[in-house]
């Protein structure tokens, strides 16, 4: 179990959180939301031992194993899936000390260093780890190859599959879905919400969170907040929260107003004098309820298009590639006004071709184009990001497209992209992606393009960033076609899908539900062991025969532990949310106006008894985990 015990941290003496306290138990896996800069990485930090608490106690067990994407990957020589395999220390551990052993003939340290490698499946080690190298979109002529010829995202889900890999007690992780295509997203869902591993996620996907996260946990003004269920869940119950504070903050203010009429209305006269004290000190010691912030940082839509010529853009047999290797081929499309169309494709299947070939960023090879005069094409792509002038700022990069228009509508263009103030006028080199992505952004729409050309253009943005994007679109005149692995813009945005496949564009007759279960097809046809990646057949049957009967014996032991504690955790959510409900209840100050006593006495004797009955089950999971962790973990 990890427990935060009143815990204040900061980053360079600025407070992030204050005074927090929150429970999370084993095996829970827990979303992790916030806007940028709200401390969500810091708190990873905190939890992994790099970042200490100003004040307060930070609890967890000490023998579990902590997993965390690098942030960085220097170019090694080594491959691919051994530096995968190299995220296990006590894998390559056992390695060293075996061929050390062998090479002493030391049969009792032989004997001992096997019993244990089993246990941690070492034997089947590289075996796992190429289905997660598969998941994550590596080819398997890719697992031989060195870490330093892959690009950079390549290199981010090499560390991704490390850390996936390390059998970790707690998984850290950070934006993983960012350089991830929707397939391996999909992969990557089904993989978390089926591991062991106590789980902490920040992510910006709210699908995503959705369907791995079993809780909740917000950042918000120096606070931290824990909730049952998805990130869906999670905003019903902000909701309700906000309106409920801000219906106490309208009725505290119309209470102030009151006793302020009270005071200025007889504290000259001296029958009422007392009364207008007593007043005042009631003032005095009335705990503040703020009004509710809901407001978002970003508001912006697009400018509606200059000209809208129907068709927009016509290919005709059209192919496209690299050199001499062809990607696309017969490619024939029509966009017009009003068009919004999702691109769907396995990894490397040639999405981000087809929108380079749209753009006109690749050479049609073949076919015919016909472009309307009056096209206009917004293209947005992550490596447009590095086209940014580092040494300029924001307003500088609009007032090099609009010389003449007044900098204060520059400014307030760029409000609606939260680059206020001196962010503004700031060197865009040391903005975090999701900043240059902003930018990025507002510079394409500033552009008023009545064609837009989208590949992953939620990369980095945060939730709030994604929404205002989504209603955007939403509103946009023009055409679009977009390659995003954020379900929830595809959902919001696309009318129409495409599936880019087998070196052709056709329609796709379905949704992303759909398109789930047609990728997870694809992959059981294709599914074969990997070459030179596991032990031999006879070898593994042999392996498995042997640990079968112990493995049998250990799940017998550990099963009516599970189930003891599955089903306390959903009395325990059960019971923790009627709690919650009574107490908001006790917390709106009509509550006390629209019940009679009696029944505000059963109400609190209700809340008293969850109470207790919460303090029993969370004393049992404690006892029934740590029996459950004394028993070894089956391979």
């Amino acid at each position: 179990m990890i427990a935060l015990r009143q815990v204040t941290f900061a980053r360079a003496g600025r407070p992030l959180v204050v005074d927090a306290s929150v429970q999370l138990h084993a095996g829970w896996k827990v979303g992790v939301v916030g806007a940028n800069g709200c401390g969500k990485s810091s708190l990873f930090a905190l939890l992994a031992g790099e970042l200490h608490a100003e004040a307060g106690a930070v609890e967890l067990p000490a023998s579990w194993r902590i997993a965390r994407v690098a942030q960085e990957t220097p170019a090694l020589p080594d491959a691919a899936i051994d530096f995968v395999l190299d995220g296990d220390d006590e894998l390559r551990r056992i390695e060293r000390d075996l061929a050390r052993a062998e090479a002493a003939g030391d049969g009792v340290a032989i004997g001992h260093l096997h019993a244990r490698y089993s246990e941690i499946g070492g034997y089947s080690a590289k075996a796992r780890v190429a289905e997660v190298l598969h998941g994550l979109g590596f080819s398997d002529a890719d697992f031989t190859r060195p870490v330093a010829d892959f690009s950079g995202g390549w290199r981010v889900r090499l560390n991704l599959a490390r850390a996936l890999s390390c059998r970790a007690d707690l998984l850290l992780l950070d934006e993983p879905t960012n350089h991830l295509d929707l397939d391996a997203v999909l992969w990557l869902e089904q993989w978390l919400k089926s591991t062991q591993s106590t789980l902490l996620l920040i992510s910006h996907d709210r699908d995503f969170l959705d369907a791995v996260a079993g809780q909740i946990i917000a950042i918000e003004r120096q606070r931290l907040t824990l909730t049952s269920g998805g990130y869906s869940d999670h905003e019903r119950a902000r909701a309700a929260r906000l309106a409920s504070q801000q219906a106490a903050y309208a009725a505290q203010q119309r209470e102030i107003a009151h006793l302020n009429r009270f005071i200025e209305r007889f504290r000259a006269k001296a029958t009422k004098a007392r009364q207008a004290q007593s007043r005042i000190k009631m003032l005095e010691r009335m705990e503040t309820v703020a009004a509710a912030h809901v407001d978002s940082p970003f508001h912006f839509s697009l400018p509606p298009p200059s000209a809208l010529p129907d068709p927009l853009l016509v290919i005709e047999d059209a192919a496209a590639g690299y050199g001499d290797r062809r990607i696309l081929a017969d490619v024939s499309l029509t966009l017009r006004p009003g068009c919004r169309i999702g691109l769907l494709g396995r990894n490397g299947a040639g999405k981000s071709t087809l929108i380079k070939l749209l753009a006109d960023a690749l050479p049609q090879q073949g076919g015919e184009r016909k472009e309307a005069k009056a096209l206009n094409i917004g293209y947005f792509a992550q490596h447009q990001l590095e086209q940014l002038r580092p040494d300029e700022s924001p307003l500088q990069h609009l007032l090099r497209l609009e010389p003449t228009t007044p900098e204060q509508e520059l400014r307030d263009y760029l409000g609606g992209f939260d680059f206020r103030g001196d962010m503004a006028t700031r060197a865009v080199e040391p903005f975090s992606g999701g900043e240059k992505s902003r930018l990025a952004l507002a510079l394409l729409i500033r552009s008023k393009p009545n064609l837009l050309l989208l590949d992953e253009p939620t990369n980095h943005l945060d939730l709030e960033m994604r929404e205002a994007l989504t209603f955007a679109l939403q509103d946009y005149e023009g055409g679009m076609v977009v390659v995003s692995h954020d379900r929830h813009l595809l959902r919001a945005c696309a009318d129409e899908l495409l599936l880019v496949a087998n070196g052709g564009v056709t329609s796709f007759d379905g949704d992303l539900d759909d398109y789930a279960a047609w990728l997870a097809s694809q992959r059981s046809a294709e599914k074969a062991p990997p070459a030179e990646v596991s032990a031999g057949k006879s070898e593994r049957l042999l392996q498995r025969a042997e640990a079968k009967a112990g493995r049998q014996a250990l799940l017998a032991q550990r099963r009516p532990l599970v189930k003891e504690i599955a089903q306390l955790e959903k009395k325990l959510a059960e019971w923790n949310a009627s709690r919650a409900a009574l107490e908001a209840r006790f917390a709106d100050p009509d509550f006390y106006t629209q019940v009679d006593r009696a029944e505000s006495e059963e109400l609190h004797r209700q809340a008293a008894a969850l109470g207790e009955q919460i303090e029993a089950a969370e004393l049992r999971w404690l006892e029934v985990h740590e029996a459950l962790e004394a028993l070894p973990q089956p391979d």
